[in-house]
């Protein structure tokens, strides 16, 4: 990290501080965890199912006797990749969209955003099944079906914030001098907006990590042999009972990435603010 980084890192609170930690070790594995995942994902490496922690292993065997640490580092590429993906696009789609909204008037106005409301009326499990079933589980579909459930709140969030900067003095003054809808959006509008939507990408982030696992845990995610952080949830949870760690630390890495991300948010807000 730089000196500029170390000292934005030290100005923020301590519970935003902790949460960059997270997200940080989160990001790392998911970088840099399948190259150092000691067996291949889908290698049988154990004798025993839902083996303790060994110095072969560890952190213990899953349920078939394949190497729960090598899952997780796998695993984790999925979780934090899709997801990360998935906020971008939903972020860019809605925030677009928002201030093409904003400085179009009425005319786009209005269809733009109730077509938003019907879509973000569609529960997203349900929107989720409906085109799994209908299409069968694949990485590309999943980013799709996060992303577009995503957009709809964003555009919300954003389009408020395009039409209230679109009153202010200096945007008219702007428009006033002839400049054009595409500068006025970018250059007048958008710079103003990044902060908070900094923030909701984040909470974006976190809502879509919760509908992969859902989606995983249903069956629905990435499907076998590779596995994301809801997928070995699920496929262990038979090692409840005996609290295997191949069912513990999947779920101890979805809270802590989650509640990470929220820790950072919370404070970049209350520094911003």
């Amino acid at each position: 990290m730089t000196a500029s980084s170390l000292r934005w890192a030290k100005a923020l609170p301590l519970s935003a501080r902790i949460g960059l930690i997270f997200v940080l070790f989160w990001l790392a594995v998911a970088i840099a965890g399948p190259m150092l995942a000691p067996y291949p994902v889908g290698a049988f490496v154990a004798y025993d199912v839902f083996d303790g922690m060994s110095a072969q292993h560890w952190l213990g065997s899953d349920y078939l006797g394949r190497d729960v640490l090598s899952r997780l580092l796998s695993g984790a590429r999925y979780t934090v990749g899709l997801a990360a993906a998935a906020a971008m696009l939903a972020s860019a789609t809605g925030t677009a969209l928002a201030l093409t909204a904003a400085v179009g008037g009425p005319k786009v106005d209005e269809p733009l955003s109730r077509f938003m409301d019907t879509l973000i009326s569609i529960p997203s499990k349900i929107f989720s099944l409906v085109l799994v079933a209908a299409f069968g589980s694949s990485l590309a579909l999943l980013l799709l079906i996060a992303a577009v459930t995503y957009v709809p709140g964003n555009y919300r969030i954003a389009r408020a914030l395009a039409v209230n900067l679109a009153q202010m003095d200096y945007v008219q003054v702007a428009r006033a001098r002839g400049e054009g809808r595409f500068h006025l959006a970018l250059s007048e509008i958008l710079p103003n907006m990044i902060h908070p939507l900094l923030a909701d990408f984040g909470l974006r982030f976190v809502f879509i990590v919760l509908l992969l696992s859902g989606l995983s845990f249903l069956g629905l995610g990435v499907q076998p042999p590779d596995a994301d952080l809801g997928s070995l949830v699920r496929e262990n949870i038979s090692g409840l009972g005996e609290g295997a760690p191949a069912i513990l630390v999947p779920a101890i890495a979805i809270a802590t990435l989650t509640v990470g991300v929220n820790l950072l948010i919370d404070g970049l807000k209350r520094r911003g603010s």
